[in-house]
């Protein structure tokens, strides 16, 4: 049995439509933010929470993640509910750790893209930028890339709707196409918003393409068109790996999966099968 959704009624056309509205506002939002940032280029943010260039940017990305958890939230059962705060603390744990080693690789996506799988688009884009914005507390770099953040989670979840994650080889081929266009959103940032990336790995790939003479945005692009779609494939295929050892009790507990048929084998049509078969049986009895 599934767990019991915020709702208790099926949606009707006008509360779709409402929570429409409020995910295109968030999604707004958060991309407004992204602008900003690339705009101004606000050097004061590493500062901290506390400086008006973080607080503009906490504000904004925090306004479009709340407008989309309040889109979702009647759609969503307790255990996504449940789920998505384990997901903030994998991000910023395996973000933090690997982030200081000589791995040119991030990992800090992982919770995003499993909320992703499991609740929809809209789910994974507010604990993406839910998870920048968590972090930024304990690291102010991060920030900035709540966009980014956001978009992981919401290209994650249009590759499980459109059954990206049925076949465990597309999985990575989705990771990868995801990284591509993550990476190139988020080296305006990195470029024009803290001159260089924060990592031990891929700060130095930055350097050895300075040094080729690329200009500073040219080589944190070609920096993160190595590292990104590499990382989001591992992500994803580590995702899809999880996502297929969970129980098939624990799966149906999220509607997202069975009625986008996510995953191979889709539960809720071995459902129906089950109870048409045991519906024609027991009609073959009496």
């Amino acid at each position: 049995m599934s767990s019991p959704s915020l709702t208790l009624e099926s949606p009707t056309p006008a509360a779709a439509r409402k929570r429409r509205l409020l995910e295109i506002l968030g999604a707004l939002a958060i991309a407004g933010t992204y602008i900003y940032l690339v705009l101004n280029q606000p050097a004061d943010i590493t500062g901290g929470p506390g400086s008006a260039s973080a607080l503009i940017a906490l504000s904004g990305f925090l306004a479009g993640a709340v407008l989309l958890i309040v889109a979702v939230l009647p759609t969503l059962p307790v255990s996504t509910l449940v789920l998505i705060p384990v997901a903030l603390v994998l991000n910023i744990v395996l973000g933090q750790f690997v982030g200081s080693t000589l791995v040119p690789f991030y990992l800090d996506a992982i919770g995003t893209v499993l909320i992703a799988v499991l609740a929809g688009p809209a789910a994974g884009a507010a604990t993406g930028a839910l998870s920048s914005i968590v972090w930024s507390f304990f690291n102010p770099t991060v920030l900035p890339f709540a966009a980014g953040a956001a978009l992981i989670g919401c290209l994650a979840g249009l590759a499980a709707r459109y059954g990206l994650f049925r076949r465990f080889y597309l999985a990575p081929v989705a990771g990868f196409l995801t990284g591509i266009i993550g990476g190139v959103v988020s080296a305006p940032i990195a470029a024009f918003v803290f001159g260089g990336t924060s990592g031990l790995a891929t700060g130095a790939i930055v350097s050895a393409f300075r040094s080729m003479g690329d200009t500073l945005l040219a080589a944190i692009t070609k920096q993160a068109l190595i590292s990104d779609p590499m990382d989001k494939a591992i992500v994803f295929t580590l995702v899809a790996v999880l996502v297929y050892a969970l129980p098939r009790r624990t799966r149906q507990q999220f509607p997202f999966v069975g009625r986008h048929r996510v995953l191979a084998g889709s539960d809720q049509s071995k459902g129906l099968a089950a109870g048409h078969s045991a519906v024609q049986s027991t009609g073959q009895d009496s």
